[in-house]
């Protein structure tokens, strides 16, 4: 039974990899696999928007069920700042490093509470007859003033969840995959995952 990871991201599929695990029925694909496949420009207002479509999309055209998240950060001193444009902050080849140096610099006159911050995440299920499912959820924390920790990706270098000292980038893999806002999402989108009839 398959189901394709509408993401070309290997750190967003390995994270996703890893909370599908329970569903060992599944035989997980992703664009990798479809190098001819062209994703659909992210035109959404909000994650779960782009989330929607990513999923809808992909299972159409690839004939096959879909997941697709879209996730980012939010900062609510910065009017919401980077949000849906967290994976393109600074330019549209920009990369991770470089996205978390612009919001740092964006950030660095700002104190205590007006470094809080969060995550939220959209995951989406469709089918190639439609869209399922969608969820939201969300991970708040305070963005630090420099960078620590080697593991995670995007800003997880500069982010620390409330009720913890350590980025999610200090943190062990299986740690962050607990408590973090992919896997609250992922939590609330798997009884349809279970509920479904792969083929």
């Amino acid at each position: 039974m398959k189901l394709i990871i509408a993401s070309n991201n290997i750190h967003k599929i390995r994270e996703l990899r890893n909370l599908l695990k329970s569903l060992p029925q599944l035989d997980i694909l992703s664009l990798i696999d479809f190098p001819n496949y062209e994703s659909p420009e992210e035109k959404g207002k909000t994650f779960e928007e782009n989330a929607i479509k990513k999923a809808t999309h992909a299972a159409k055209e690839l004939q096959c069920m879909t997941l697709a998240d879209d996730t980012g950060l939010v900062i609510p001193a910065l009017k919401g700042a980077p949000g849906i444009f967290s994976a393109r902050y600074a330019g549209s080849g920009a990369s991770d490093k470089d996205n978390r140096k612009k919001l740092l610099l964006e950030m660095r006159d700002l104190k205590d509470h007006q470094r809080s911050g969060y995550f939220e995440c959209a995951i989406a299920i469709a089918s190639p007859e439609g869209l399922k499912k969608a969820v939201r959820a969300y991970c708040e924390g305070t963005i630090t003033e420099e960078e620590r920790g080697s593991q995670g990706f995007g800003y997880d270098s500069i982010f620390i969840k409330h009720e913890y000292s350590k980025t999610f980038a200090e943190l062990e893999e299986e740690t962050k995959n607990r408590i973090s806002h992919r896997r609250k999402a992922f939590d609330k989108i798997f009884p349809t995952l279970e509920s479904l009839n792969f083929t």
